[in-house]
């Protein structure tokens, strides 16, 4: 597994985060620096205990990109409108609520929603670096003192790797949302975006074989999710 060829450094955010910072830096196999260098792509800042966040190197503008599953950000997402198209889509319904395969998990956000919806929710991702921070904040929200974050978290699960090279369990969908470019974004969007492009590198290429993938697995349902506008996705004959 691989983060794109990116440049990735572990950094302590102070002494209190100095034991966690050298156990991310080990399993990672990362090093571990005092000062990050400036060709460095990212920077994984650890403090103690769980928590820890992605920050771009090299004096780029976006700043920290966390995973907190029990942020007012999240929760505010969980409440959206959104939540019900995206549960429709993947086959949830009051009575049944499949298993999905989140393959392109990035930072949690629509795997977490899912689990909020009651679906269990097995994430894949390809960066060695997000599938930890991933871990992570799973671990962190199943000790929630929000029992709703909690009962979501513990319905959700990840695998680090590529999805088409990993044995898999059985699950009812095959959820897929490729890093397609899109006109209008956030400030906060633009940041996580370009963080998720320096570990994994522009995806775009790689939908159509992701998605031709995904439609040859014994499944019910596969969903790709696009932004309105997008260009068609072809999948190409085997």
């Amino acid at each position: 597994m691989s983060d794109k060829g990116a440049s990735i450094v572990v950094l302590s955010a102070g002494p209190e985060g100095n034991l966690a910072a050298r156990a991310v830096a080990d399993k990672l196999d990362l090093p571990l620096v005092r000062n990050p260098p400036a060709e460095a792509d990212t920077v994984a800042v650890v403090t103690d205990g769980l928590r820890f966040w992605l920050q771009q190197g090299g004096g780029r503008p976006p700043g920290p990109v966390a995973v907190d599953f029990a942020s007012p950000e999240m929760q505010y997402r969980r409440k959206g409108g959104q939540n019900e198209l995206l549960g429709r889509a993947v086959g949830r319904k009051a009575d049944r609520k499949p298993t999905v395969l989140d393959c392109t998990a990035g930072l949690g956000r629509d795997a977490y929603v899912l689990a909020d919806l009651g679906c269990h929710v097995v994430m894949t991702e390809r960066s060695a670096v997000l599938a930890y921070l991933l871990e992570a904040a799973i671990q962190e929200a199943t000790i929630s003192g929000d029992s709703k974050v909690a009962s979501a978290a513990a319905r959700l699960s990840i695998l680090a790797g590529d999805c088409r090279e990993l044995s898999l369990p059985l699950v009812d969908v095959i959820y897929l949302d490729p890093m397609f470019p899109e006109k209008k974004k956030s400030a906060a969007t633009k940041k996580d975006l370009a963080t998720l492009q320096l570990l994994h590198g522009e995806e775009c290429d790689e939908a159509d074989d992701m998605l031709a993938w995904a439609l040859q697995q014994d499944v019910k349902r596969v969903v790709l999710k696009r932004p309105i506008k997008a260009p068609e996705t072809r999948v190409k004959a085997k």
